[in-house]
């Protein structure tokens, strides 16, 4: 009971203070006025060529005290960004005007193609302050437009100028105390105890509430800046205009960089100092479509749904009225679904596949409803950089154990219980997709390593996610399939012909059915896909997790409903090879997520440059496909598994 006293006053004491709390790592630091301010620089990005490069690359300032990596987590590392400090310093409230900042080298012929061909690929600089990306605003055509990072340098009637003079506004608001009560101690000994400034200081302090710069070309005096050291004042004034350029590169001369920064202070709460970047453009058409689209799908998915159900239904109510000479008669008379009685659960071709496909699609179904609600609560906010790769990760090792179990159980019931190869079975689970991706991942990673990109995975990073692999992830697996081993088999409600039926020919090929049922599941998340794509290759912010929740879970609704009515077609015509039929039924929307690919490839993506970065895009679709193919797969066939099931478990025929 002193316990609960203790979590409830702690509760009162949070909600008291009128401010919002935090999530764990997402506290806001205070700084005091004259606390030194360190910017970092991630890797220079592009979507023209989608390969990351580091920004030391090129013949930029470096810091005095050496180039330093900060600390990257897995997720990090994998999406390629390399965070390093940088020679940008402030000091809090404190305005700069005209500071010095390097004069590099004179350009060789190396440094000055390597700029020129950075710029013409329209690479960006990625700045970041307090965890903050640096943001800039353009005007076009009367909108205010938004963008992370600013250009290298600009090309303008053949000449090339390079962005040498950055100009920084910080916004910054009053550090607010949480008052959040520290608990002390265990048991009923413990004490709360309020807490008072930021380590016994009470000196005001502030927090970073954004970070936005403007890039300027400008032409400075090399010989003026000899005898500067870094930071110190620039001898004359600097006047930053960013509609114009006056700092051309050449061959032979250095480049002066200099800078400046203003602070602000600003109404924006920390909590909310995100919103700049999550405003994307076309707000409305994203809001309002995929509403549409979820309302439409839903209805159409629905009427298919009720006049399927109505009909199965009544055609076994009719069948249960009858007495038990009626329906002696009426099995003679047997049309359509109840001719397959005998061979609906016949043993597909390649049964051991199906199983395996069945129970990694469990494993990533299971991952991305986790991962999804997980950030659409708030634990995987952009602000924690590599937080969902991460999680991804996690989560789909720790599902291992339900792969296993649902592969090898479902082994078992396709063998009538036998336990012969359960662990064959379990072991490839856990090896297929894995595999595959470690497969288009190795041959991508050996492209990104040949173009000298920071988006390559470094070799220690691949030893450990080979440890990982086969460390968690498999013996977890082999775990969940002694489990399943061990678990009753699912039993047939009816028994299986020893002479399999022949199928009647077909007016129409049945996979042809079975490919265009995609259509139904790409409807319903392809106005979500290109917010994810714009955000996976345009670098903007994705954050609408809620709604991809929910589209989430209406795709899975339609996977079934469509996979279900088009097993019921099938049996009705007398096709009793359901099994595969409905899994691709459901997983063939992968085939037009692929071709939607190659459009935005096309259309959105029409300045990718060369075939090494049109290689990485289609590689990493193709690996994106492969496994919404299987989790949609496996959601048409278990539905329909269950519904053949439920359906000859409903009546009794001989």
């Amino acid at each position: 009971m002193g316990n609960f006293g203790i979590w409830v006053l702690t509760i009162c004491l949070l909600f008291q203070s009128g401010y919002g709390f935090y999530l764990p790592g997402s506290y806001p630091h205070k700084y005091v006025v004259g606390d030194y301010l360190s910017v970092k620089v991630n890797s220079l990005t592009s979507i023209d060529t989608e390969m990351p490069f580091s920004y030391y690359s090129l013949p930029f300032c470096k810091p005095t005290e050496g180039v330093k990596d900060s600390a990257e987590n897995l997720g990090e590392l994998l999406m390629g960004d390399r965070i390093e400090n940088s020679p940008y310093r402030f000091k809090m409230y404190t305005n700069e005007t005209e500071i010095f900042l390097c004069q590099s080298n004179k350009l060789s012929a190396d440094d000055f193609k390597l700029l020129k061909k950075r710029i013409d690929e329209m690479y960006q600089v990625n700045l970041i302050l307090d965890n903050l990306p640096a943001i800039r605003y353009t005007r076009k055509e009367g909108f205010m437009l938004r963008w992370t990072g600013y250009p290298v340098g600009v090309k303008v009637q053949d000449v090339y100028y390079v962005f040498n003079h950055l100009k920084f506004k910080v916004l910054v608001h009053k550090y607010e105390e949480t008052n959040v009560a520290r608990v002390m101690g265990t048991g009923d000994a413990a004490e709360v105890i309020p807490t008072v400034g930021n380590g016994g200081s009470d000196a005001p302090g502030y927090m970073v509430v954004g970070f936005e710069v403007v890039p300027c070309s400008v032409l400075h005096n090399g010989n003026s800046v000899k005898n500067l050291n870094m930071y110190e004042k620039y001898p004359s004034p600097i006047k930053c205009e960013s509609t114009t350029v006056s700092m051309p590169i050449k061959e032979g001369e250095p480049i002066v960089f200099t800078y400046e920064v203003v602070f602000e202070e600003s109404d924006i709460k920390w909590p909310s100092r995100w919103d700049a970047y999550l405003k994307m453009e076309g707000s409305k058409v994203h809001w309002f479509s995929i509403l549409n689209s979820l309302m439409v799908i839903t209805f159409l998915a629905g009427i298919v749904l009720v006049i399927f159900l109505r009909t199965v239904r009544r055609d076994l109510t009719r069948y249960e009225e009858l007495d038990k000479e009626a329906q002696a008669q009426m099995n003679e008379e047997l049309s359509g679904w109840k001719l397959v009685v005998g061979d609906v659960f016949r043993a597909p071709s390649n049964p051991a596949l199906l199983c395996i496909m069945v129970g990694d699609g469990v494993q990533i179904l299971g991952m991305a409803v986790v991962t999804i609600l997980f950030a659409a609560l708030g634990f995987m906010s952009p602000a924690s950089r590599g937080t969902l790769i991460t999680g991804m990760l996690f989560f789909y090792m720790i599902l291992g154990i339900v792969a296993g179990y649902v592969a090898v159980r479902l082994w078992r019931t396709i063998g009538c219980g036998d336990h012969k190869g359960w662990v064959s079975v379990a072991w490839k689970a856990a090896c297929f997709f894995p595999g595959i991706a470690f497969l288009i991942l190795t041959t991508l990673n050996f492209l990104l390593w040949g173009s000298h990109s920071t988006g390559a995975i470094p070799f220690s990073l691949f030893v450990i996610l080979l440890l990982l692999w086969f460390c968690i992830s498999v013996p977890l697996t082999l775990v969940g399939g002694y489990f399943g081993a061990k678990a009753p088999h699912i039993e047939y409600p009816v028994r299986t012909n020893q002479i399999p039926r022949e199928i009647p020919a077909q007016k129409y090929p049945s996979w042809l059915l079975v490919l265009g049922a995609g259509t139904l599941p790409f409807g319903t998340l392809f106005i979500e896909l290109f917010f994810i794509m714009s955000s996976i290759w345009m670098g903007r912010v994705y954050y609408v997790f809620g709604f991809l929740f929910i589209v989430l879970v209406l795709l899975v609704v339609v996977c079934a409903e469509v996979s279900l009515v088009l097993t019921y077609m099938h049996l009705c015509v007398e096709d009793w090879k359901w099994w595969w039929k409905s899994f691709f039924a459901s997983g063939s929307v992968a085939i037009y997520i692929f071709l939607y690919s190659i459009n935005y490839l096309i259309f959105d993506l029409k300045s990718l440059s060369g075939p090494v970065s049109a290689t990485l895009y289609l590689g990493y679709s193709l690996f994106m496909v492969l496994a919404i193919m299987i989790a949609t797969g496996t959601i048409g066939f278990l539905s329909s598994f269950w519904f053949v099931h439920y359906l000859f478990s409903s009546v009794k025929l001989d």
